[in-house]
């Protein structure tokens, strides 16, 4: 009974955790805050212009920029999850965070991340219906259709992250309470748990290939068939014209999987801890940002968007 009871007391000890992020190198705390907060407010700008750019404009009211504008939302809300948090602890010496805030961040992060995954199969799949189908897009790529994917999407992140959030804070964490990130992702807290933790990951692999490594196969499938059909257009034009309608998504596409599975699908021992953070910068802060850039800048009708509303406000501001 003893025993039982001293167990109890240790899987009730950690009440918060410790995120140890950059702190270790303490000369590049104002420098980093400064460059992560530059990056935070070109994020919200691009991603809020990209937002009301597409809603306002009658000119990108198709599908590929409903789709658009839910990307940028889903960036908006992932970087909400980690960067405010991340520069508040730059500036202040108590770097911690409440066992339930640490809970709630964990989960709006896969929540995110496994809605942005399937949100980008869905893009692939509108590329590939107006590619390889430009006579049926209107009527496949409807507006049910639309919204059905899209909420298909959002609703993805669901099940993953009730799972693997509710499966990790369900394990006892009796100290040290120190998490080696920059946020509460789950390998570096899944690392104090003081149990065996063989099982979980075998689960969390399992949703990772799930959520992760399935839209990725589908995005890559539908490309090879993208590809194909481009090569056998018969103009050089008609090739350019199609590959430049896609290849914003593409671009976006490989930066966010490429950082991703380098972090989540290499050996323990591959990276130090330091090389971790910094790939999880790569698509948790960086990728966010270059997202609204990568689509203004190679995509003609976005640009021109763009300019017409500079325009208007110009010309309102001078009436």
């Amino acid at each position: 009974m003893k025993q039982k009871e001293n167990i109890e007391e240790n899987q009730t000890r950690v009440t918060e955790f410790i995120l140890v992020g950059f702190s270790n190198h303490p000369e590049l705390q104002a420098p980093l805050f400064i460059i992560f907060l530059l990056v935070y407010t070109i994020t919200l700008t691009g991603n809020v212009l990209i937002i009301l750019i597409t809603t306002l404009d009658s000119a990108l009211q198709s599908p590929m920029y409903f789709f658009l504008r839910n990307l940028s939302s889903l960036e908006i809300c992932f970087n909400l999850v980690i960067v405010p948090n991340m520069l508040m602890n730059f500036l202040t010496e108590n770097k911690t965070i409440s066992y339930s805030g640490c809970a709630t961040q964990m989960y709006f992060f896969f929540f995110f991340g496994a809605a942005e995954c399937c949100l980008l199969a869905a893009m692939a799949y509108d590329r590939y219906v107006a590619i390889c189908n430009p006579l049926r897009y209107p009527e496949i790529m409807n507006r049910r259709a639309c919204f059905q994917l899209a909420g298909a999407s959002w609703f993805s992140g669901f099940p993953v992250s009730t799972v693997q959030t509710s499966w990790i804070f369900s394990l006892p964490f009796c100290g040290p309470n120190i998490v080696n990130h920059f946020f509460c992702d789950s390998p570096p807290v899944l690392e104090l748990a003081c149990a065996d933790t063989h099982m979980f990951e075998i689960e969390a692999l399992t949703a990772t290939v799930l959520f992760i490594m399935l839209p990725f196969l589908l995005i890559l499938l539908t490309y090879i068939r993208i590809i194909t059909a481009i090569l056998r257009m018969p103009s050089a034009e008609g090739r350019h014209k199609a590959f430049s309608t896609c290849s914003s998504h593409l671009v976006v596409v490989t930066l966010f999987y490429g950082t991703a599975t380098s972090t989540y699908f290499r050996p323990k021992s591959t990276y130090s801890p330091d090389t971790k953070k910094i790939l999880s910068l790569s698509y948790t802060v960086i990728t966010p940002m270059l997202n609204p850039i990568i689509y203004s800048l190679r995509n003609k009708e976005v640009k021109g968007a763009l300019k017409r509303t500079m325009s208007r406000r110009i010309f309102v501001h001078q009436k």
